[in-house]
């Protein structure tokens, strides 16, 4: 999005006193674009502050310039200016931009192991029978209720096991964003919630946990695992030493034992969304607390009716708001 106020809007007002809703990055300073005339905002739709709404027929996304009163502070009592802006783009079109918010499955094929599938979804229940919807995604799931997964391999060769090393929850569906909330880390429980439930062979791997979301403006989590194959009852493989507390005890391997297991391998899965409440439920204790307010402020209504009442004039504020004049492109 690209945006432009004349300063001659902003009476008094310099653009280092002016910010975009998360000014931390460095593309997103008013300074870099605005000229002698111009306050100019160029807005990336994935940062700045940026968010994004729907309706039934466009993607909208919104951000604001506002006033600050230090260029590093996190709060203001000069609430000044405030200019929203938004883009929207529409739904349909020749020309949409989409996406499967299912992940399918994975193919490898490795030389001496050959070819094998990893699959990984969610269930219902924990009696892991019933494969939920791929259509249904995104999953939606109340705070704390459980979430229960499994990791399942087909191989040409029956005598191979599945191990899950580590299993690591993000914000977004970038296998490489910083930081990540472990739930498995060298093949240990770390989140402990964290349960794993009995297997049927072993090239599956079931496991439940409790929902959560990310602090801030973050409504998704994407589930990433490393996984491997190894050759099954083969000694000195990663999948036989299981759980280990140092990642060094489990790196490298001797070279007689190269083909008993396979590389490392990043599966995926969400997102999952956190399922908000339509309805705000109070307590009785909350709703008595509002009636004794609600009379007790009748009856001074009252008193003050009978006693007469006497008006004072507020004092107007100093700052005045003027509309912004409106630019058409």
């Amino acid at each position: 999005m690209r945006v432009e106020v004349e300063k001659s809007s902003f009476s008094g007002l310099h653009e280092d006193h002016l910010r975009l809703s998360d000014p931390s990055n460095t593309a997103c300073s008013l300074q870099r674009y605005s000229n002698s005339t111009h306050v100019i905002a160029v807005v990336p739709l994935n940062a700045c502050g940026t968010q994004m709404e729907e309706d039934n027929e466009n993607l909208i996304f919104k951000n604001e310039i506002t006033t600050i009163d230090n260029s590093r502070g996190l709060i203001t009592r000069k609430h000044l200016v405030e200019v929203q802006f938004k883009c929207q783009y529409s739904k349909h079109g020749n020309v949409s931009l989409g996406f499967i918010a299912h992940r399918e499955n994975i193919t490898v094929w490795e030389k001496g192991m050959g070819t094998f599938t990893y699959q990984f979804e969610l269930y219902p229940d924990n009696q892991f029978q019933n494969v939920i919807d791929p259509s249904s995604y995104p999953l939606e799931y109340k705070l704390g209720s459980r979430i229960y997964m499994m990791i399942k391999a087909s191989s040409q060769i029956s005598t191979t096991e599945l191990f899950v090393e580590s299993c690591r929850a993000a914000p977004n569906n970038n296998p490489n964003y910083l930081p990540t909330y472990s739930i498995i880390e060298n093949g240990c429980r770390v989140d402990s919630t964290v349960q794993i439930h009995s297997r049927d062979n072993h090239r599956q791997f079931k496991f439940s946990m409790e929902a959560f979301k990310f602090i801030g403006l973050h409504n998704e989590v994407y589930i990433n695992c490393l996984v491997l194959m190894c050759e099954a009852g083969a000694s000195g493989t990663r999948c036989s030493q299981g759980c280990i507390n140092s990642p060094r005890s489990g790196g490298r391997l001797r070279k007689r034992e190269a083909v008993t297991q396979t590389a490392r391998h990043l599966i995926s899965q969400g997102p999952l969304r956190l399922r908000r409440s339509a309805e705000r439920t109070e307590s009785p204790a909350v709703n008595v607390n509002l009636n004794l307010v609600f009379i007790a402020g009748c009856l001074l209504a009252a008193v003050g009716m009978i006693c007469g009442v006497v008006v004072y004039k507020t004092r107007v504020s100093r700052v005045r708001y003027q509309p912004l004049p409106v630019f058409k492109s």
